[in-house]
């Protein structure tokens, strides 16, 4: 039996095993146990938790894999994969698409070591262009089988639990649009739904060129992950929509991770003051590290973030080829896609809504 048809079975039996390591596959009633490795292990993020398979699975129909290593019953590693298989932008193995941070999270060497087996066996099993890690900092330094290459940045700050030397910590110039927003009367809420969040993304993203993920992804994410992921939303003191963006609290971090703004956004400094509001209530809810997110070199996000005082941290994604000759490009910089952006831009609103969940899915 392969890994796959082992996958569809749903059996509990271990898959390998060496010593009294043993690898499994995640069965729906093992979530809490997962979860509660994942809360522990130093290596782990928000990124690693088992709701990610049911978000992942249900919002664009991606096959996932979610294998662990345990011993004498106690969990050593774990490891999310989903595949991606597309005619335009190729066929993948990743820890995780549509996740910033993943890869093996493990407290022992055995468990890392059978972890990566098991990704190589399933990325020959699938026969995948490449298989890829999402981890903070390189897990295979000296294996030359592991490529790198500088694309994408992380910034990630400590905040204080001090709303004014949160303040003064802004740069002086980023600071004034704050100041801005805030005599302007901008006023932050906390929404128990996705309806505002998914309009202003959506505008926001059809300026970009940027096809729109689905409506239900972000219900998902809000239904699966609770209080731990929050969406709030900013409008003016009539009550019209700004902006909103939708932030995993994790630990002592807050990471905001879905954002947009309307048109009205720019003219009254909306953006700037829905991550100052975000700040406050992180803040007061015990946060001390607010992750600005991942971006790519060269685009306006990272300028974005730098002028907010945040510093750019490389993230060394790891990719290993299989069927693929070369590593992948599957980036709006690359001028390839320039085209098709340029197309999607002038594409009706209600259209490239309709449109944007077909081709999002194949992006990761």
């Amino acid at each position: 039996m392969t890994i796959i048809e082992l996958a569809q079975s749903k059996r509990a039996a271990p898959i390998l095993a060496s010593g009294p390591h043993t690898l499994h596959l995640m069965q729906p009633h093992e979530h809490a146990r997962w979860d509660a490795f994942v809360r522990t292990c130093p290596d782990a993020t928000f990124f690693h938790l088992s709701g990610w398979q049911k978000v992942i699975e249900e919002s664009f129909g991606i096959r996932t894999w979610f294998y662990y290593v345990q011993q004498d019953g106690q969990i050593q590693g774990v490891l999310p994969l989903a595949q991606i298989k597309s005619r335009l932008f190729g066929h993948s193995l990743g820890a995780m698409p549509f996740c910033v941070y993943g890869g093996v999270a493990a407290v022992t060497d055995t468990a890392r070591k059978m972890l990566d087996d098991a990704a190589h066996a399933l990325a020959q099993e699938l026969g995948v262009g490449h298989l890829e890690y999402r981890g903070m900092r390189r897990a295979h330094p000296d294996d030359p089988e592991w490529h790198t290459k500088e694309l994408y940045v992380t910034f990630r700050k400590p905040i204080s639990g001090d709303d004014e030397e949160n303040m003064n910590a802004i740069p002086r110039k980023q600071r004034a649009m704050v100041r801005k927003a805030i005599k302007l009367g901008l006023v932050g809420e906390v929404d128990d739904n996705v309806d505002r969040l998914f309009d202003a993304y959506a505008q926001s993203v059809h300026r970009l060129g940027t096809p729109v993920f689905p409506k239900k992804y972000f219900a998902l994410l809000q239904q699966v992950f609770g209080n731990e992921c929050e969406v709030r939303t900013i409008t003016t003191a009539t009550g019209e929509l700004v902006a909103s963006v939708l932030s995993f609290y994790w630990r002592d971090e807050v990471v905001p991770y879905y954002g947009g703004g309307t048109a009205l956004a720019r003219e009254v400094a909306g953006n700037d003051f829905m991550y100052w509001n975000l700040m406050q209530a992180a803040s007061a809810r015990g946060c001390r590290l607010f992750d600005f997110g991942r971006s790519k070199l060269g685009t306006g996000a990272y300028d974005f973030k730098k002028n907010w005082g945040f510093t750019a941290q490389p993230l060394p994604y790891e990719y290993k080829l299989y069927a693929a000759s070369r590593l992948p490009d599957n980036n709006p910089l690359n001028p390839k896609y320039q085209l098709f952006i340029r197309m999607w831009k002038k594409l009706p609103l209600p259209v490239a809504n309709a449109l944007g969940p077909y081709i999002v899915r194949n992006l990761g």
